[in-house]
């Protein structure tokens, strides 16, 4: 018997845009190993070097020891010990909320909020560029996605200006932006969620643990008054794996109800748990870390820049070196494996046509023998020659 293979929907991928999985160990470490070579790693979300920390291993350890190395079912059938309280009590007061609620993943908060809280009447208003666990909520959701352009306050207020007053409205977007490294106009479009009455929701997952003391943009602008629901996920710069939600009680009470994302996937292991408590925890020890990473990236990025680089808008952690052809990033990620440095290839459709890009993820654990590295690694490349 012989399976026929179909082809996917619509054209066919360019060869430059195609994707394969890398053989990659020790991935989220400083250096990790690629092709028989140990390379300094500017890939790994894992911002503050939390992931490998003896204190993280022991939080994991101990809760292997004490609860086994799974949960067993869902929360809300058995899958709920006391680690996950500890995790949701701390959740709260970290983010300053009367309730918390974690999920298996970022992408299951994104669906779970999402899917729950639109409907076929409602309006969610979305920046161009978020991400796309935010854009599938939406789809899954059913309600009417209203893109506006990226970080355009004005845009945003002629959308909503459109609309019937009387609509259900949502606005969510990514605080920091996965592929850019910039900055929502929170300020800006707060104030207009204020005016039009729209429910807010702000996607913290690349800005928790560095900016606001640890505790994301919201926290760093005073504003965490004037949002409704906060997300973000442990499985960045807190170095282990999940998603969480804080808000009100009563919203809370929402999701656990009604989020399918939740209801239906096991819950985390004990590891996990252990691990994210222990990186909370952390954070709120030593919350200068964030800031003494947003030092480095100011100065790798200025480096970059005067070498003739476009690293876009960004002001933060995540630096893009925009090379525009997917081709030119291919090559410029060989360039700098051989000089010692392992990089992402962020190509289309992750990112719009003519913008593909390096991604450049700077880490707190880095010293000035790592910037050393990565000066002479871009200055030893030319950035005209990929810009011809």
């Amino acid at each position: 018997m012989t399976t026929k293979h179909y082809p996917p929907p619509g054209k066919k991928m360019p060869q430059s845009h195609e994707r394969s999985i890398p053989a990659v160990d020790h991935g989220p470490d400083l250096y990790l190993d690629f092709q028989g070579q140990r390379l300094l790693n500017l890939a790994s979300n894992n911002y503050l070097g939390l992931a490998g920390s003896k204190e993280m291993k022991e939080a994991s350890i101990r809760a292997v020891e004490e609860f086994g190395t799974s949960s067993g079912a869902s929360r809300l059938i058995s899958g709920n010990y006391s680690l996950y309280t500890a995790l949701e009590e701390e959740l709260c007061r970290f983010k300053g909320t009367d309730a918390a609620l974690v999920f298996g993943s970022g992408y299951a908060a994104n669906l779970g909020i999402l899917s729950t809280l639109a409907h076929r009447k409602c309006l969610v208003f979305s920046d161009r560029l978020n991400h796309a666990s935010i854009i599938d909520g939406i789809t899954l959701s059913r309600a009417t996605h209203v893109r506006y352009r990226h970080a355009d306050p004005e845009h945003l207020e002629y959308l909503l200006a459109q609309k019937p007053v009387q609509a259900p409205k949502i606005l969510i977007t990514d605080t920091v932006f996965s592929m850019d490294g910039d900055r929502a106009p929170l300020p800006e479009i707060l104030n207009l969620c204020k005016k039009y009455r729209v429910l807010t929701i702000a996607d913290e997952a690349h800005a928790t643990g560095i900016l606001g003391r640890g505790r994301g943009l919201v926290h760093e602008l005073d504003l965490e008054q004037e949002m409704d629901l906060h997300m973000g996920t442990f499985s960045k710069a807190l170095g282990s794996y999940g998603g969480y939600v804080a808000g009100s009680r009563e919203l809370i009470d929402l999701l656990v109800n009604r989020a399918r994302s939740f209801i239906y996937s096991t819950s985390l292991p004990p590891a996990v748990v252990g691990a994210c408590l222990e990186a909370l925890r952390q954070v709120q020890a030593s919350p200068q870390q964030g800031e003494k990473l947003l030092d480095l990236s100011r100065q790798i990025r200025s480096f970059l820049q005067r070498l003739g680089y476009d690293t876009g808008k960004s002001t933060t952690q995540i630096i893009p070196v925009i090379m525009k052809k997917s081709r030119a990033v291919l090559q410029a990620r060989e360039d700098l494996v051989r000089a010692g440095i392992y990089a992402g290839a962020i190509r289309p459709p992750t990112v719009p046509e003519d913008s593909a890009r390096l991604r450049i993820c700077l880490r707190a654990d880095m010293t000035h023998k790592e910037i050393e590295v990565v000066q002479k690694a871009f200055s030893t490349i030319s950035a005209r020659q990929y810009q011809t």
